[in-house]
């Protein structure tokens, strides 16, 4: 199990009481943390990322007992669902306190509370003794991080504190589930499934009028370079048309290419939905290196352990969270 030494824990604490930012590692990625408490330093996540200031963070605890301090009250539904998830991969949307700043917010009046699992996540939250608001540790809308070397490359000196506990369990960012005026609804997939959800809970409302979340925009999730969703059968045809005009291209694939091709990268993801899923943003940013003029991503099979890689890829393109249409690959 990664740890990190007391030293790392004390720096990062005396950082984030100063009202800077500690990067620090959690299940799903790696988040940028500020005090949660202190509008100014939750401020500088806003700026170094460069993130609209309408767009809630949310609010990480070591342990439920001091839900108190940041929600207004715990609907049964969210009860159930944290007793069952936390600590771990899941962000519940809660009504938020009357003292809570909007900044955390996004304005709305309500907040995003998570408790995750990952041991140094824990050490930092308990060593520090508050919320930390964290969202993911990239530029806005670009990859989330998944190793703390990913982090270093987006922010290099402009964040000179990063807890490094090595490569992310899931890779994808949180399950969040709203809780709000009698419903429960899901706003993002991720390794927690809706059936998972609807077990505890039972029929999930549909998305409608919920709040705004993390990672909601048409375009997140983005590598730099632009991405197409193809059918496995056509990977090689797209792929030659690029090669036949002397660009590069690369290919993000569930399988072996067909025939090797000149001016093409291509990695091989695998069918398995969560070992993917772990890997899929450490993927995309080796594919983000080779300079080509288009990554070409084949299309996953759109059952339920694929719903969060979906989501992921449909923002990556711009289709804001509806899957592209795809066979089973």
């Amino acid at each position: 199990m990664v740890r990190a030494t007391q030293t790392e824990i004390d720096e990062a604490v005396e950082a984030l009481r100063a009202g800077g930012l500690v990067a620090f590692p959690t299940e799903t990625v790696y988040g940028l943390g500020a005090n949660a408490a202190d509008t100014v330093a939750v401020g500088r996540i806003f700026e170094l990322k460069g993130r609209p200031s309408d767009h809630p963070v949310i609010v990480h605890l070591d342990n439920p007992r001091y839900l108190h301090r940041w929600v207004k009250d715990m609907p049964d539904a969210a009860a159930r669902l944290a007793a069952r998830f936390w600590p771990g991969p899941l962000t519940l949307i809660l009504p938020k306190a009357d003292e809570v700043n909007e900044i955390v917010t996004g304005g709305q009046d309500s907040i995003g509370i998570r408790v995750p699992s990952h041991p140094i996540a824990q050490q930092l939250l308990t060593a520090f003794g508050g919320g930390i608001a964290a969202p993911s540790a990239n530029r806005y809308g670009h990859l989330s991080p998944t190793k703390a070397e990913h982090v270093r490359d987006e922010f290099g000196d402009a964040l000179p504190v990063v807890l490094d506990g090595g490569e992310s369990q899931i890779g994808l960012e949180s399950t969040i589930v709203s809780c709000l005026d009698g419903a429960v609804r899901l706003l993002r997939p991720g390794y927690i499934t809706r059936s998972q959800i609807s077990a505890v809970v039972g029929d999930l409302a549909p998305a409608g009028d919920a709040p705004r979340a993390p990672g909601d925009r048409s375009l997140h999730y983005a590598p730099l370079t632009p991405v197409e969703i193809v059918e496995s059968e056509d990977l090689e045809t797209r792929a030659a048309e690029f090669a036949g005009r002397g660009a590069k291209v690369a290919v993000l694939a569930m399988r072996p290419p067909m025939h090797a091709q000149r001016q093409m990268t291509w990695i091989n993801a695998g069918k398995k939905a969560e070992t993917y899923a772990h890997n899929l943003y450490s993927h995309l940013r080796t594919l983000d290196r080779v300079g080509s003029v288009k990554i070409l991503i084949q299309a996953p099979p759109l059952d339920e352990p694929w719903a969060a890689v979906n989501d992921r890829l449909s923002r990556a393109v711009g289709l804001g969270g509806r899957a592209p249409e795809s066979g089973a690959g």
